[in-house]
């Protein structure tokens, strides 16, 4: 078998149709934008205001961080190769872009499980939360969540590296993914496979799970509560975080446990554009939308930089 060996990919991006790359450009340039605008307020919000120095808003920093960063990992490429028509990436800056892809989606996945732990002790032991969730213990949450993220995707990342690329050099994505590369080798990838469905099994079903349990045990708290005012105020608490982990895992639930007879390229890229453009872009606006504290610390930020601005 001869090796040959790669200096760059190329992405194939999102379609075939030419006529379409002004209105790609476009529609996630604005989004792109929107994100960064959202997450960013956010993260200064948050920062900001002492009233959300609270376990729930510091995980929802970390979660407005990770959405930042997730989209630009992918999408500045894709609208760089978009507005130059070239669809190339080197082959060093493909595997960094694997390599923060996957640490970003395992943060994604671990910090809504900690934030879904986190509501269920808020309303299942609301006179322990403030002992259970302390700020030594909400550190060491965050900094699990970001070690096992680095040494998950640094395994991955290592194991891509090794393999031999002489079939193809055209990714079928508009990103370094890690399943379209290793498709693409011309080595054997037996033990790619089996790590990843390892880690998939521990590091997303695992975190799903906890999720499920949490919010089994939040709704059956809520159901015993007699009043309906007190059941809908108890609810609206945690009912952002749930919209969130529903557009998050139920695109991820298609696009990795759907029949193989059902796949296809094309919805595999519908659902990589859900989960790492549109899902990080709505995230702060459920949030703020459905949250009173977010939305009282807006209105008197802006406030603040409306006054300052006079001054």
């Amino acid at each position: 078998m001869n090796k040959t060996e790669v200096i760059e990919f190329v992405l194939l991006g999102i379609t075939e149709y030419a006529e379409l790359r002004g209105l790609l450009i476009a529609v996630f340039l604005v989004m792109y934008l929107i994100n960064l605008l959202g997450n960013g307020t956010m993260i200064s919000i948050i920062i900001g205001s002492s009233q959300l120095h609270t376990p729930m808003y510091f995980f929802l920093c970390n979660l407005s961080f990770v959405d930042m960063c997730f989209t630009s990992v992918t999408v500045p490429k894709m609208l760089s190769n978009l507005i130059s028509n070239k669809k190339t990436i080197f082959y060093d800056n493909c595997i960094a872009q694997l390599y923060f892809f996957l640490v970003l989606a395992c943060a994604e996945c671990i910090l809504l499980s900690i934030m879904a732990y986190d509501r269920y002790v808020a309303i299942c032991n609301p006179l322990h939360y403030i002992t259970i969730m302390n700020k030594k213990v909400c550190l060491s949450m965050s900094a699990a969540c970001w070690i096992i993220s680095i040494l998950n995707s640094l395994l991955q990342t290592m194991l891509v590296h090794r393999l031999s690329f002489c079939k193809s050099i055209k990714i079928q994505h508009f990103y370094c993914d890690l399943t379209p590369l290793i498709e693409l080798s011309c080595t054997d990838t037996s033990i790619n496979q089996l790590v990843i469905f390892s880690e998939v099994s521990l590091l997303a079903v695992v975190p799903f799970l906890i999720i499920l349990i949490s919010y089994i045990r939040i709704i059956s708290a809520i159901l015993k509560i007699q009043s309906t005012g007190g059941r809908l105020k108890t609810f609206s608490t945690c009912s952002s975080h749930f919209t969130v982990v529903l557009l998050f895992y139920g695109t991820v639930i298609f696009m990795y446990f759907r029949p193989s007879s059902s796949y296809s390229m094309e919805k595999d890229k519908i659902s990589s554009v859900m989960y790492n453009v549109v899902s990080p872009m709505l995230n702060p606006f459920i949030y703020s939308l459905r949250n009173r504290d977010v939305k009282t610390a807006l209105k008197q930020a802006l406030q603040k930089t409306i006054l300052s601005s006079l001054v």
